[in-house]
């Protein structure tokens, strides 16, 4: 469980529900300071010097705030809409988008305002009615390590459940699930692991649950019934690679079992899903990882990658057409061998 070093209430935070548990539940810690702001500049109160010690400080505190745009963001190509439940993430993933796209705002913030951000999601459903829509609940965070200080997750599954037309997700790499289970999601929400070698979780995903703990959530959530997927991102091509990523596959197909995997293949149109992503990165990116963790292995040579325009007018530095290919040849064969009800829904 996240235990924060600093909590900071947002002006407004407390008038709701969650704003007042979790203070609640904190205000008499002697080892947490906690922050009623004045205002709702944040970075004043995420101490350091450096961009690293700022990150350190960042990821040791909860914001507990409210969202004040009413319309959500949209979420190309796997969603239509953001659920702003959650925003940053605990983990300290080295090679992570959210340290670019949150580079000056590594904490986590919960919004309290549940109601108001299930609302806007009622009138977007209503909006799109007849045409069935997905929400994406991970876009800018990992929402799992903050849900027993919220219990968000479980009341917006219940509610996509309760929703015709509404379908839910999000992805995560831990694995405190156990509240979720008796959720009436009503086969609406899918659940999806990130997953990785050991050798890569090892080395670049610091705070994050172990792949046997991962495992062990994702045919928890299947057992209940829920959609699962996973993602295998990002894919690394490295000495042993291939051996590595099988022996990651052998171990996902015997975690989920013969019964879990049975119980699938007699839902009604349920797969598992699987997204498959190389590695990839921007200058931005490599500049502000090298801040962040100066001492880091990720390989970012540019020398030996191949440069590409991406759909949002910005370059990024991808294996070569070879690799990448030899890539995607490699995780048809060995899904496809090991698992009958599947869809792979990406392979970049």
């Amino acid at each position: 469980m996240f235990i924060p070093n600093k909590i900071v209430f947002e002006k407004k935070a407390l008038d709701y529900e969650i704003g007042k548990n979790i203070y609640e539940k904190f205000k008499d810690k002697s080892n947490i300071e906690i922050i009623l702001a004045s205002s709702n500049r944040i970075a004043t109160h995420i101490t350091g010097e450096n961009r690293r010690e700022k990150y350190v400080s960042g990821k040791k505190t909860l914001v507990v705030g409210i969202k004040k745009t009413a319309k959500f963001q949209t979420c190309k190509p796997s969603a239509h809409f953001q659920l702003p439940l959650v925003s940053g993430c605990i983990g300290q993933c080295e090679y992570c988008y959210l340290n670019t796209q949150l580079g000056d705002k590594p904490y986590i913030k919960v919004n309290a305002n549940l109601e108001d951000i299930l609302k806007e999601a009622k009138d977007n459903i209503i909006d799109r009615s007849p045409e069935i829509t997905i929400f994406e609940g991970a876009a800018t965070s990992d929402p799992i390590p903050i849900e027993p200080y919220t219990n968000s997750l479980f009341k917006t599954i219940e509610f996509m459940g309760s929703e015709e037309l509404a379908r839910f997700r999000f992805v995560t790499k831990f694995n405190d699930v156990d509240s979720l289970l008796n959720a009436r999601h009503n086969n609406h929400t899918e659940i999806r692991f990130s997953i990785n070698t050991d050798k890569i979780i090892k080395e670049y995903e610091h705070g994050t649950a172990s792949i046997n703990l991962r495992l062990e959530a994702a045919a928890k959530i299947a057992k209940a019934g829920y959609k699962l997927g996973f993602i295998i991102a990002p894919v690394f091509l490295y000495d042993n690679w291939r051996k590595e990523y099988r022996e990651l596959l052998d171990m996902l197909y015997d975690k989920l079992s013969i019964d879990v995997l049975n119980d699938i293949s007699k839902q009604k149109h349920s797969t598992i899903g699987f997204e498959v992503i190389s590695h990839r990165f921007t200058t931005k990116a490599k500049n502000i990882i090298l801040d962040i963790y100066p001492e880091t292995t990720l390989p970012m040579n540019e020398d030996v990658r191949t440069f590409k325009y991406g759909q949002f007018g910005y370059g990024k530095y991808v294996y070569s057409k070879e690799q990448l290919q030899e890539m995607k040849d490699f995780f048809v064969v060995e899904i496809d061998k090991r698992f009958k009800n599947k869809e792979i829904k990406y392979l970049i």
